[in-house]
């Protein structure tokens, strides 16, 4: 197991250097200028190219992007353009509050996706299937941000329960992390009921019926154990999308956290926050892959990486 967690940090290496080109041809195509808009309209050209060559982006696109690769070798994710302030502190002092919020969202998606996706394996074709399979449907197509821009007109405009300027407490976190684990609560809730439906059918589950073992037991001893390893994937990936797909929902709630820094990075195209944050979230993705895998061996005794 310890040579298969190394092999796989090591091919994080060609991964990383692979997102780190993409962004950074992606952001060099994207029309604007970084020092025009930190100037402002009404700025002498003269001013403008002084700023441009203050921040290095007069250099051939080779020499930026080879400068750009020296400081992410040296554990350096560059300096933001309007601050001037390390993009990395900036991501680390503002990672606890995203974690937070997706650690909140991913607790309410587990447990209530789980328990709807359970409750309709168990009670397959009655009406607690039609309600828990519905309330999932609905989940998948209702999008997050509008359903908190409602959330916000409602609680905190009309009835004032929350804050509407970015409050951190655990009364302000309800909402966003509910809003959050909608869509993956429901993802979660699906597959956890189709999953359940395939091992029920399974020749070990008749035969502990044929036993006489109670269904409650059947249900938690051999259906759910096996059931939950196709979930297990999607958590891990639905936990690293939510580190990005918080971005629109701290932007609506005005929360500080990684996401509504990004947006405010691509807003002033800011590209070494953008660059910085784009990295950060694939090392999360790449990270949450390995854990799902490992889960897999404690989940299934079947499974052994050499």
């Amino acid at each position: 197991m310890k040579s298969y967690i190394a092999r796989r940090l090591l091919a994080l290496l060609p991964l990383l250097l692979g997102v780190s080109l993409l962004v950074f041809a992606i952001i060099q195509l994207t029309p604007g200028d970084p020092a025009r808009s930190m100037l402002g309209d009404y700025a002498t050209e003269e001013r403008v190219a002084a700023v441009r060559h203050q921040l290095g982006l007069d250099d051939p696109v080779a020499v930026q992007y080879g400068r750009y690769l020296w400081g992410l070798f040296h554990g350096d994710l560059g300096r933001s353009f309007r601050g001037q302030s390390p993009v990395l502190e900036e991501i680390i002092a503002r990672l606890p509050s995203t974690l937070q919020l997706t650690v909140a969202a991913m607790t309410i998606a587990v447990v209530g996706g789980m328990a709807a996706g359970v409750l309709a394996g168990v009670a397959r074709s009655r009406w607690a299937d039609g309600l828990a399979m519905s309330s999932a449907l609905l989940g998948l197509s209702v999008p997050n941000y509008w359903l908190a821009i409602l959330c916000i007109i409602l609680f905190g405009v009309n009835l004032r329960w929350i804050s509407v300027t970015g409050g951190e407490g655990f009364k302000d976190l309800i909402l966003p992390s509910l809003c959050l684990a909608l869509g993956p609560g429901a993802v979660i809730a699906r597959l956890t009921r189709s999953s359940m439906l395939e091992v029920k059918r399974e020749d070990y589950v008749l035969t502990a019926r044929a036993k006489g073992l109670s269904e409650l037991r059947i249900t938690l001893a051999h259906v759910l154990r096996t059931a939950l390893i196709p979930v297990v994937t999607v958590v891990g990936l639905q936990f690293a999308g939510m580190l990005s797909g918080a971005v629109f929902i701290e932007a609506v709630f005005a929360r500080p956290g990684i996401g509504r820094l990004a947006v405010n990075a691509i807003a002033t195209r800011d590209y070494p926050q953008v660059q910085g944050i784009v990295l950060f979230l694939a090392i999360a993705y790449a990270l949450a892959n390995l854990a799902v895998d490992i889960l897999y061996a404690a989940l299934d005794p079947r499974i052994r990486y050499r």
